[in-house]
């Protein structure tokens, strides 16, 4: 999709007082009259219930119209870094975290919310550190949520076989098995949409390598992803394989949801984002939500519960209405906004004391307190060329494809990342 399409070309003015750091490309609305912001999103998935809550802060914020305008994920980050260097970009837009937001930042693309949005202070310092710069220190983003990760399993299914969330590997394995021989597929599983593979290894393999324990250790040196521990835990997706979809490797995201939703896969590894997605599909579906026991030569000793801030939203430098885009930040720092994100977008909202009224959601924000571990690729590995997280799907889809064995993998995304990382 052209990132162009349907937008209106803004005229050359000046910025509003307070941010002048930024450059205005447009003519900004001081005057008080009627504004429309364009808000860019990687979610077409939601963009039914973004009218719902856009809708409600025009209410309250009459003179401003939200435009959601929602791209395709995998080709966000490309049209996004254009639609920000030019006229007809957003105003605001959702921003990776991390490592991924850093070359906005470092571009001069996005303004700085510190000392502009007051609710920052409406989150902890670990949720804004998903948009802080690295090299600055500064916000350049209203956090929108933390995301986990976990296996959902259909909680019909699971009766008609008997079956029960499995609280050892030994368990889980014989569950599969017995949903192969009814020609159930146990688990699905996505192999085209490859970001999807480092989640998938930390799910089910990162008590293997440690969770926690290891990103110190890496961090500091200490470690190695050529270590006995990373290296087999990247064969634990090869080991169950014959649990995942027979042609897993053309199968993208959607279709494993559908796979799940409709009855023919007894479980999912999928992240909370997921929850209103697959019940979109399926209202009725029953679910319930595990963290996977820890594999064979676990060094963690229990189910671990990945978990990252996922996204935030943030200021285009250029917008022709700076003012009333950080009246829409200021609002998405709001206990309104957040229970709207809760409950609404059924995702986990990152406002002090919003807690969502969905129990699953609950579950897995509760499973992620006791027994955090990150989402390592994303939350400390995007921050040099090449990704992490780009060097471990690519090296999951070979290892899944037969092209290479886990020690050849663990080679590369050592290599790759010592290209940039310095303990």
């Amino acid at each position: 999709m052209n990132a162009r399409n349907g937008l209106a070309v803004l005229a050359v003015a000046a910025m509003m007082a307070g941010t002048a750091a930024c450059t205005a490309t447009g003519s900004s609305n001081d005057s008080g009259g009627d504004v429309t912001l364009s808000l860019w999103s990687w979610r077409p998935e939601d963009a039914a219930v973004y009218k719902q809550i856009f809708a409600e802060f025009h209410q309250s914020h009459p003179h401003i119209t939200v435009d959601f305008k929602p791209y395709k994920s995998t080709e966000y980050n490309t049209i996004l870094s254009t639609g920000l260097t030019q006229a007809g970009g957003p105003d605001v837009a959702q921003l990776r975290s991390y490592g991924g937001v850093q070359p906005l930042i470092q571009a001069g693309d996005l303004a700085p919310l510190d000392g502009q949005v007051a609710g920052l202070s409406n989150f902890e310092t670990s949720a804004l550190d998903g948009a802080r710069g690295k090299k600055d220190g500064k916000v350049y983003g209203v956090p929108l949520e933390m995301s986990t990760f976990q296996v959902y399993y259909n909680k019909a299914i699971f009766a008609k076989y008997q079956l029960q969330p499995p609280t050892t590997w030994d368990q889980m394995i014989a569950a599969a098995q017995k949903l192969v021989a009814a020609k159930v597929t146990p688990f699905a599983a996505a192999g085209k949409d490859t970001w999807l593979l480092p989640l998938y290894k930390d799910t089910f393999a990162a008590t293997r390598y440690g969770g926690p324990d290891f990103e110190k250790k890496v961090l500091a040196g200490q470690a190695k992803f050529t270590d006995p521990s990373y290296v087999a835990s990247l064969d634990v997706l090869k080991q169950l394989q014959p649990y995942f979809p027979k042609d897993q490797m053309g199968l993208a995201e959607t279709d494993v949801q559908t796979l799940f939703a409709t009855g023919k896969a007894a479980m999912i590894p999928e992240g909370s984002f997921a929850l209103a997605p697959i019940k979109a599909i399926n209202p009725d579906l029953d679910l319930g939500v595990f963290n996977v026991p820890p594999a064979p030569g676990a060094v963690a000793t229990k189910p671990l519960q990945v978990g990252w801030v996922d996204a935030s939203y943030g200021l285009n430098a250029k917008s022709a209405h700076q003012k009333e885009a950080l009246e829409l930040l200021q609002w998405m720092t709001t206990t309104d906004f957040g229970k709207l994100v809760a409950d609404k977008l059924k995702q986990v909202s990152l406002v002090k004391g919003v807690q969502s009224s969905d129990p699953l959601l609950g579950q897995m924000v509760s499973a992620y307190r006791d027994d955090p571990t990150p989402y390592l690729m994303l939350v400390d590995f995007r921050y040099g060329t090449p990704l992490g997280s780009d060097l471990e799907a690519a090296g999951l889809q070979k290892l899944l494809l037969g092209q290479q064995n886990a020690t050849q993998v663990a080679t590369d995304i050592q290599t790759g990342i010592s290209q940039w990382f310095k303990p």
